[in-house]
């Protein structure tokens, strides 16, 4: 849309390169071309801008194939405006000389114009196709027969359009059809999965097999390699058996001459310490009864001595009691009282009793002359 400004009666239209303005003055072409730039007056001037940059025209529609089956067809058509003196003869492109503003909808006609035509042609080629071929290669069928349809359709260079490109994005059935069609190459697709599965799972299980194989034929190798190791242990066992007892036989003569010359020597030693000792005994022993014989003697002499003493002594006692003119009877007290008290324990203490004082008392206090007591 131009940009127009008003300035004391006069506007002033500032275009767009990609907008072609004509510009009449009282029916006198003043100004013709793109991306201009003028002061203008309202009242006597007609505007008309036709844009000339290439434009998209998205359409959907449905057709209808052989065997009946409704299609929706999406669509691009790029066109652009090839001749804007043709294209604003045509056509409503003239402009509000206040807004700049389209008076009409001349994109709108043209969208229409080319829709229509690209509709025509390709409902002509859906129509001879069927469903699964139409599904199959009517894409590339469609697009080439709209692109030639519109190339050559004569209105639109008498309208000064161009199509510069056509595309056709999707041929689609109606949902249910289109299930309908999934259905089989879902199932083949399902059948190519599970036959993939099955052998996925074979060779799995042939692998596994293998596996199981080789780790069977591991078991058994390592078994073998297992006996062959007892046996060699057990021949490495009775070598060693056999070193170690020529070993010991070879220790044992060894032990048994050193034991030998050990026994030999310990039975020398022996004997000379037994003939020492004998001998140490014989003169210790001889020692020990010539000591024993002395002391013998001399007990024998110190007994006889003291026997000789003690009887000296009794028979001196014995006088001196006979010389005191006492009689037999109490010479026999006076013995047996000292043997008594010679040959009596250890007294601590004695006790006497009232009776046994009054009576030894009564025989201290009584008169010289009684019989028993001392003069």
């Amino acid at each position: 849309m131009a940009d127009i400004t008003r300035r004391l009666g006069w506007r002033h239209l500032r275009g767009a390169p990609t907008a072609h303005v004509r510009h009449h003055r009282s029916g006198t072409l003043v100004h013709d071309g793109p991306g201009l730039s003028f002061w203008f007056r309202p009242l006597a001037a007609a505007l008309s801008e036709v844009p000339v940059d290439d434009r998209e025209l998205t359409m959907t529609f449905h057709a209808r194939t052989s065997d009946f089956q409704d299609v929706a067809v999406q669509a691009t058509v790029t066109y652009r405006v090839a001749d804007p003196a043709v294209a604003a003869a045509r056509l409503d492109f003239s402009v509000d000389p206040d807004t700049g503003a389209w008076r009409g909808a001349p994109l709108e006609q043209l969208g229409t114009l080319l829709t229509e035509t690209a509709q025509q042609h390709a409902l002509d080629v859906l129509a001879r196709t069927p469903l699964s071929a139409a599904l199959a290669d009517g894409v590339a069928a469609v697009r080439e027969r709209v692109a030639a349809g519109l190339g050559g359709d004569p209105r639109l260079p008498a309208t000064g359009i161009e199509v510069v490109a056509v595309r056709v994005m999707a041929l689609r059935p109606e949902p249910e059809v289109e299930r309908a069609l999934r259905t089989p190459a879902r199932e083949r697709i399902q059948q190519e999965a599970d036959r993939a599965t099955y052998e996925r799972r074979a060779v799995a299980v042939e692998r596994e097999r293998a596996i199981a194989e080789n780790e069977l034929a591991s078991r058994i190798e390592l078994a073998r390699r297992e006996e062959r190791l007892v046996e060699q242990r057990g021949t490495n066992a009775r070598r060693e058996a056999e070193e170690q007892a020529a070993a010991d036989a070879v220790r044992a003569q060894a032990e048994a001459a050193r034991s030998v010359r050990l026994a030999g020597a310990e039975a020398a030693r022996s004997v000379k310490l037994a003939e020492a000792q004998a001998e140490s005994t014989a003169r210790l022993t001889e020692a020990e009864a010539a000591r024993t014989v002395r002391l013998a003697r001399a007990e024998a002499e110190g007994a006889r001595e003291a026997g000789e003493s003690r009887a000296r002594a009794r028979a001196a006692w014995l006088r001196v009691h006979a010389e005191a003119g006492v009689d037999g009877t109490e010479t026999l007290r006076a013995l047996t009282a000292a043997l008594l008290a010679e040959n009596l324990p250890r007294i601590d203490s004695v006790t006497v009793s009232p009776d046994v004082l009054s009576g030894l008392l009564t025989r201290l206090g009584g008169a010289p002359g009684t019989p028993g007591t001392p003069e």
